[in-house]
């Protein structure tokens, strides 16, 4: 199924040509190799799906198909990673059609937002500024995504490497309780928030806004026109939050993976 025909918005290839360049400054993989448009994002240290997948970003790169997924499966296992290839509008829909015949499945769907933040609303909502220090900040952020702790380097080494300026935000109760924590990269006109995470027993109180807001006035004032984000299709609850902000849908996305193949 086309990425047009499953989110039922008209895609703007340009734009999503502009957000994928973006996003992969935004959320930096460890390895970039390319084979024709193909991108394979390798990060040895730490398992996130944005990093650790095969990307095609032209839609007539159709040659050879089987051969270059059967080579990246063999550079992912020597990394020590489960292939994933990540859908997007710009992949050609003949490598779809030979995932699909060759009993690969998509795994998780998500959605692309954007938002003109000359629109943000002027909501109350209490400032937060980003955070300096960076130690405290890889340790809330895994305490609370519920991650092992082991891979503190590992994020550790992908924020290290963001290139473009970032924004470290992250909020506690009195007592140092942890409620919430985001990251916002400000590259040149364009915001990407590109984690959000509330603690659950914090959830429902209005604190995912507060924080988000936050971080997308930040990255406005420092002059971004524009913002972005990443979140799966069925996490109904960040889905409200961002539309309540005004993000609506540029387009969608699908992890596949080859797992269920016998």
């Amino acid at each position: 199924m086309g990425m047009q025909e499953q989110s039922g918005t008209e895609v703007n290839l340009p734009q999503v040509r502009r957000l994928e360049a973006v996003s992969f400054r935004a959320w930096p993989a460890a390895l970039v190799q390319y084979d024709g448009s193909w991108q394979i994002r390798l990060t040895g240290g730490h398992p996130s799906k944005r990093i650790n997948c095969v990307v095609a970003l032209d839609r007539s790169d159709t040659r050879d198909i089987r051969l270059r997924l059967e080579k990246a499966s063999r550079k992912f296992e020597s990394y020590g990673r489960a292939m994933m290839f990540r859908q997007t509008p710009l992949a050609a829909p003949e490598i779809i059609d030979i995932l699909q015949q060759d009993g690969w499945r998509h795994i998780e769907e998500n959605l692309v937002m954007t938002l003109d933040l000359n629109a943000l609303d002027g909501y109350e909502a209490m400032d937060h500024l980003p955070t300096h220090d960076i130690g405290r900040f890889l340790d809330a952020s895994i305490a609370l995504h519920n991650d092992d702790p082991a891979l503190k380097p590992g994020l550790a080494e992908v924020i290290g490497n963001i290139k473009p300026p970032y924004g470290l935000f992250l909020k506690e109760a009195p007592g140092n309780d942890l409620i919430s924590s985001a990251i916002c990269v400000q590259d040149n006109d364009i915001a990407g928030l590109v984690q959000l995470v509330v603690n659950p027993d914090y959830r429902g109180r209005g604190e995912g806004f507060e924080l988000t807001y936050a971080a997308l006035r930040w990255a406005r004032l420092r002059g971004a026109r524009l913002a972005w984000l990443q979140v799966t299709a069925n996490n109904s609850s960040a889905l409200s939050l961002y539309r309540k902000l005004g993000f609506t849908e540029a387009y969608r996305y699908v992890y596949w993976s080859p797992e269920s193949r016998s």
